[in-house]
């Protein structure tokens, strides 16, 4: 069985600081840095340290550009050449460019992950590359068919290969809608898709890792006011993470400080992987740990992840429950299927009646109520207003249930609402709602049936 991921992010959420977090949780670093070499794409390497966050240890991710040391971060997404536009990069005084952190390369990933310390070291080198070099290198693209064939040639394992195409994907669709133009036609940038490439690989092979299946985040904190990028200021949060948050459902929470917490790549990664938005009522941690960002905000900068279990994947629950039962041969059918909408609208955990025949050989009909303690009372005297029984048997009674999870997620078809049950053996089964099958197979002109299928069928490939 995988494990649960809970995801704490009081300082937004990066790329880097998600790497970085999932490294400190244990992911295999040897399996990563093996995983890395083999992506074709040469012009980087990658270092793993361990810093200070306002005195608390935390693990550092940091992807360094061989062609490119300053702070270009993820050279963000966009759907159109802007070759012009990199003029100015060389223009700028070298104190002004260290001022302004580079933040003009349009703060996408801009990534929390603003190689500040790169850039302080090594800065000063990149300006002894001739205009027509730097052109050159900062002006090839990577489209998504570009971005495919790298993943899919690399020696990721099959389902990591699916993660990381999958957060691609939700980047490419938030950028085309940011920009107006297709998916087809969103490219990363040569400087910014190594960058994310690697950034986004590498939390595909943790979390396979990991074996994590489950991810809780119920909230992300984010930055307000504006940055600066290439084409001007624009306001936070940028466009992606604001189309990956209304196309995913994903909640955020604006708070006063001034800049960008929630990275498109960290918004992404969350739409990608995120399973339930709510903690558990009670639960155990197994491991934490710490991912640091780089930007200095007034919040500490540090992703906390966890490991949780809410109990033992064996472990069955108990509990207690009223059956309530009356024999009714004066009703007529009308009645009785009036009285089941009236009995589940206030409270009954099941409703149903059986043709039976009484002692005097009359048809009749056996109706059967489950409810919980705090409802009975109610539904007794609703069978006695609406029927026209004169007694109602009951008896306490004690069941077994699995442990169930109602979780809603997005899918082709559009959003589901799905019940998640754990067997006694650790197998996880999903059971799509009725209301959300009978609400898609509708809305796509299909088949109860086959919308039923295709959404148990995306469950289970996604996940």
């Amino acid at each position: 069985m995988g494990k649960t991921l809970y995801l704490e992010c009081y300082s937004g959420i990066s790329g880097d600081m998600t790497v970085a977090a999932l490294l400190d949780l244990g992911a295999d670093r040897k399996v990563l840095e093996e995983t890395l070499q083999s992506l074709p794409v040469n012009g980087f390497r990658t270092e793993i340290s361990r810093v200070k966050k306002s005195g608390l240890d935390a693990c550092d991710f940091n992807v360094i550009l061989e062609h490119d040391n300053h702070d270009h971060d993820m050279e963000y997404l966009h759907g159109h050449d802007h070759d012009m536009e990199h003029d100015h990069d060389h223009e700028h005084a070298h104190d002004t460019e260290h001022h302004h952190d580079h933040e003009h390369t349009h703060a996408a990933e801009h990534h929390h992950h603003d190689h500040e310390h790169v850039h302080e070291m090594g800065h000063h080198h990149d300006h002894e590359h001739t205009h027509e070099k730097e052109h050159h290198h900062l002006h090839e693209h990577r489209g998504m068919r570009e971005i495919t064939e790298i993943i899919q040639g690399s020696e990721m394992t099959d389902r990591a290969k699916k993660m990381a195409l999958h957060v691609f994907d939700i980047l490419a669709h938030a950028e085309s809608k940011a920009h107006g133009v297709n998916a087809e036609e969103v490219h990363f940038h040569e400087v910014g898709a190594i960058d994310s490439i690697v950034d986004i690989a590498a939390i595909a092979v943790c979390m396979d890792n990991l074996d994590i299946t489950d991810v809780i985040v119920p909230v992300l904190y984010e930055g307000t006011g504006f940055i600066r990028c290439q084409h001007g200021q624009i306001p936070v949060p940028v466009p992606a993470v604001a189309h990956i948050a209304e196309d995913h459902h994903l909640k955020l929470k604006i708070t006063d400080i001034q800049g960008e917490l929630v990275t498109p790549t960290g918004a992404a990664v969350v739409a990608a992987f995120c399973t339930s938005e709510k903690l558990p009522e009670h639960f155990s941690i197994l491991k934490s740990g710490l991912g640091a960002g780089k930007r200095e905000y007034r919040c500490p900068g540090i992703l906390r992840a966890m490991l949780i279990q809410t109990e033992p994947a064996d472990a069955k629950l108990t509990d207690t429950v009223w059956k309530l039962e009356t024999d009714i041969d004066d009703c007529s059918g009308e009645v009785m299927g009036h009285v089941l909408k009236l009995l589940m609208a206030n409270g009954a955990r099941e409703a149903h009646y059986m043709p039976i025949y009484t002692k005097k050989n009359r048809p009749a009909y056996t109706l059967t109520v489950i409810c919980k303690e705090t409802d009975r009372e109610n539904l007794e005297n609703l069978i006695f207003a609406e029927t026209t029984t004169i007694g109602i048997r009951r008896g306490k009674m004690q069941r077994t249930i699995l442990k169930r999870e109602l979780c809603t997620f997005e899918t082709l078809l559009g959003s589901a609402t799905v019940k998640i049950c754990t067997l006694p053996d650790g197998q996880i089964r999903c059971y799509p709602e009725y209301d959300s099958v009978a609400e898609l197979a509708e809305r796509n002109q299909i088949s109860f049936h086959e919308a039923y299928d295709k959404i148990r069928g995306y469950w289970t490939t996604e996940r």
